[in-house]
């Protein structure tokens, strides 16, 4: 048994919001470094925040 559908919509708490955005953008630049590890590939990966701040994760050094 697997878990349930969720509806994916906005968080109106802006703490609990910031407090996700952290988690996913983590979760989601650890399986870009996996992939590029896994998959010998080239990856590229930019994220902005709400208040505009870039994160940033490429895979090869030539960047």
């Amino acid at each position: 048994m697997g878990r349930g559908k969720i509806v994916i919509r906005r968080i109106d708490n802006s703490t609990s919001r910031q407090v996700t955005f952290s988690k996913r953008r983590n979760g989601l630049l650890k399986k870009a470094k996996e992939l590029a590890i896994l998959c010998d590939a080239e990856v590229g990966v930019m994220i902005f925040s709400s208040t505009g701040k870039l994160y940033d994760f490429a895979s090869t050094r030539f960047f």
